[in-house]
């Protein structure tokens, strides 16, 4: 039995293994109960369950568990389809029905804009689904070199702490990137800088033209210089599994090409708008790009820009939302704040030949006043797609001049969505007139959301 320091001695005191109904699921994707008036988190039960658990981490008003044994098992749970799951922190919900996984990230997204936000959306939208498995088109991996054996670790961090998980293998990575975890394991211990290299990040793009092989560049963060050895061996895996290798060397600004110098462009593309989007590999794009495509669908029928409408879009990035906008014929301002990114959507209003109804911006939009957005015009509509932070200075920043008829706000948050509905809804005068989920991140706890307000 695991053991606590009590609070009246530095004795250890055993912690008892206690009995609990799982009610719901939190945000991280744990089993919601209550014993003796505390909250209790505990990982890997599910809701209706009956379970032992065991707490490790200990508050006044709540307690975080694992579970010990299910006794009473949901209907809903199923086997894990990745061996590493439960060890690898890279996925919570693996050992949950992926029906059930939407329907509580659904109620997830009511219970946040219901008690946060005070607001309830007139019409709750179907879930938006996409690949179950093989979907993530970009990672970020850590690397460890672990000296007393002699061999390197390659993967997602070990759940709830940050040593790297031992794993050869990843389900939701697509498969030409998982089959190179192993591969990278044996090359990088045979570096000179096995011990200073943390961290490999990811991109996949569509094939280039004329090929059939999926784009993949391998970003590989080193704390030294290669030696003429390693920069044979890299090559040599490169060469190997038709990769591009990046490197960086200290911040984003020494992100460069090192082997091949004229590897093929990372894009994805819209074929229902007939729009192809270059990209960096450290820039920001969606991890699924088939649910983006879906979701992108989605906020243009919630939107419905038409010709000769002036539209804003909050939050662009590479114009991942601006582009298909500015095909309906609308003059489309789309500000952001990274000017890599502005750069990036320029080259695409340019490839896609919209440079006559877009336009984009740097902005702060986390600093965003009254007086700023009145300089900026009237819009008939808006889309807003911020980080987990939200949008709260652009909401609370509307007036009656800057006012549209229509917003559609994506969100990775479902918390900081609740929190600006509330302001849409309660003071400034908007109805929520849609929400719904899109699971962009199948098996993970993450939640994505849309939500279209109307005056």
């Amino acid at each position: 039995m695991r053991k606590r320091r009590s609070k009246q001695a530095k004795d250890l005191t055993p912690v008892p293994i206690l009995t609990a109904v799982i009610e719901s699921l939190d945000q991280e994707g744990r089993g919601v109960a209550h014993v003796e008036g505390k909250t209790i988190f505990v990982d890997g039960a599910l809701p209706t369950e009956t379970v032992t658990f065991q707490s490790h981490y200990f508050k006044p008003s709540y307690e975080v568990a694992n579970v010990v044994e299910v006794l009473t098992q949901s209907n809903l749970r199923v086997t894990p389809k990745c061996i590493h799951f439960g060890k690898c922190g890279g996925c919570k919900l693996q050992h949950l029905d992926f029906s059930g996984q939407v329907a509580a990230k659904q109620r997830l997204l009511e219970n946040d804009l219901w008690h946060i936000g005070k607001v309830k959306p007139s019409n709750m939208l179907p879930p938006l689904y996409g690949p179950v498995w093989s979907y993530r088109h970009k990672a970020r991996l850590s690397v460890k070199y672990v000296e007393k054996k002699e061999r390197v670790l390659v993967g997602f961090n070990e759940k709830a702490t940050r040593f790297v998980a031992d794993m050869n293998s990843c389900e939701v990575l697509v498969p030409e990137v998982s089959a190179l975890i192993e591969p990278l394991q044996r090359l990088i211990v045979q570096l000179s800088l096995r011990d200073k290299l943390p961290q490999i990040e990811l991109a996949v793009g569509e094939p280039a033209e004329n090929c059939d092989k999926s784009v993949i560049v391998l970003i590989l963060r080193i704390m030294a210089e290669f030696t003429v050895q390693d920069e044979t061996l890299v090559k040599a895996f490169a060469d190997e599994h038709s990769v591009q290798i990046w490197t960086q060397s200290k911040g984003p600004d020494t992100i460069k090409p090192f082997y091949p110098l004229n590897g093929a462009q990372l894009q994805y593309s819209l074929p229902e708008f007939d729009l192809i989007y270059p990209f960096k590999p450290n820039e920001f794009t969606q991890v699924n790009p088939q649910i983006n495509q879906v979701m992108i669908r989605r906020a243009m029928q919630l939107l419905a820009p038409q010709a000769g409408e002036k539209v804003a879009d909050f939050f662009c990035g590479i114009g991942n939302f601006t582009l298909p906008i500015a095909r309906s014929g609308a003059q489309v301002l789309g500000l952001e704040g990274l000017s890599n990114l502005v750069d990036r959507a320029n080259e695409s209003a340019t490839l896609n030949q919209l440079t006559s109804n877009t336009k984009f911006g740097v902005a702060d939009l986390f600093k965003m006043t009254p007086e700023a957005l009145t300089g900026l015009g009237h819009f008939d509509k808006w889309l807003v797609d911020p980080p987990r932070d939200g949008a709260y200075e652009l909401i609370k920043s509307l007036d009656e001049f800057n006012s549209p008829e229509r917003i559609v706000y994506v969100s990775c948050n479902p918390a900081t969505l609740a929190r600006d509905a509330g302001v849409l809804v309660n003071e400034k005068g908007y109805a929520l007139a849609a929400s719904g989920v899109i699971n962009m991140f199948p098996h993970t706890s993450h939640v994505e959301s849309i939500a279209l307000f109307t005056r």
